[in-house]
């Protein structure tokens, strides 16, 4: 399908899970327990300059344990799936060299897919209509866009904010490119025999009873507003990033730049924030209950920990 190299045979471990949950701290002592060095799996955490909006480990925690694919980029780079393809793989086959195990782990489901399984790749004859798209975004806005895309693809609409510009883009680009949904390529894809890039992987997921992740996730939203997620987003936007790049549509930062451009209350902000990032945890356990990861509670680290010495024998 995609791979025309040949599998990984060595081990590879996979943690994922919704954000908030508590992956960081307990990749941080697997890591340490098992001689791995950590892939993130993180579309956002590949941006420098946005720190605590990502939750990034903080740098005593990244000098203790090796991390890959953190701060690579800046926050007005294009970067999609195909590109940390690219990069995981480099990193894993490096890691894998140094008779260490890869550790991935993060929350993106769609990239977390697109490594082990492949994506549906676009033609550079889209390019055109891609800029074309943009200039309409300008003009005429995401909410037509979107509405557009609802009469042609109403299965990806339904999955894409009105926020989410580049995805929104991505779904009228590879329709008007193809002729054809975005939703039924990536239905075909899926009924096709998958080629294994990873012979030897371990995919474990974490899950904490909603009440409990919930909670987390508020406290999370206060201490980022209380670390400064307003002077992040105030210094992103001094530096010239502007508010439409994907990276700034982000959870978190977008939400800052209505409160700092469009004047809305801190306090509401912080709120929808939470609401949000709560509704985000959702969608990310939909996307890794459809692939093949077991599941572990948090609340249980020892089982996790005996699902790995069992895979590492």
């Amino acid at each position: 399908m995609i791979h025309s190299e040949p599998p990984i045979t060595a081990p590879v471990i996979v943690l994922v899970g919704p954000t908030a949950v508590g992956k960081t701290s307990l990749s941080l002592d697997i890591a340490k327990r098992y001689d791995c060095e950590i892939v993130s799996l993180d579309s956002m955490q590949v941006y420098r300059h946005m720190d605590i909006g990502t939750a990034k480990a903080s740098a005593e925690e990244r000098s203790s344990v090796t991390h890959h694919l953190i701060d690579i980029i800046d926050p007005d780079a294009p970067y999609d799936a195909s590109s940390y393809v690219s990069d995981a793989l480099r990193a894993i086959k490096n890691i894998i060299r140094r008779h260490k195990v890869p550790l991935i782990t993060g929350g993106t489901g769609l990239y977390l897919r697109a490594l082990t399984e492949g994506l549906f790749k676009k033609g550079a004859s889209f390019n055109n209509i891609r800029d074309e798209l943009h200039q309409r975004l300008e003009r005429e806005g995401a909410c037509v866009l979107h509405e557009e895309l609802s009469r042609i693809d109403p299965v990806s609409a339904r999955k894409i904010h009105i926020n989410d510009t580049h995805r929104l883009i991505r779904g009228l680009e590879i329709y008007y490119g193809t002729h054809k949904p975005w939703s039924d390529h990536l239905a075909e894809q899926r009924m096709k025999p998958a080629t294994r890039r990873f012979t030897n992987i371990l995919s474990m997921g974490l899950h904490s009873p909603r009440e409990t992740l919930y909670a987390r996730i508020d406290r999370r939203t206060a201490s980022m507003m209380r670390e400064g997620l307003e002077e992040e987003v105030s210094c992103l936007l001094a530096k010239g990033y502007h508010r439409n790049l994907k990276s700034m549509q982000a959870i978190g930062y977008r939400h800052m730049v209505e409160h700092l451009l469009d004047g809305r209350p801190l306090g509401e902000t912080e709120a929808l924030l939470a609401r949000d990032t709560r509704r985000y945890a959702k969608r990310q356990y939909t996307w890794f209950k459809k692939m093949d990861v077991e599941w572990f509670d948090v609340a249980a680290p020892h089982t996790v920990v005996k699902a790995i010495e069992g895979f590492l024998v």
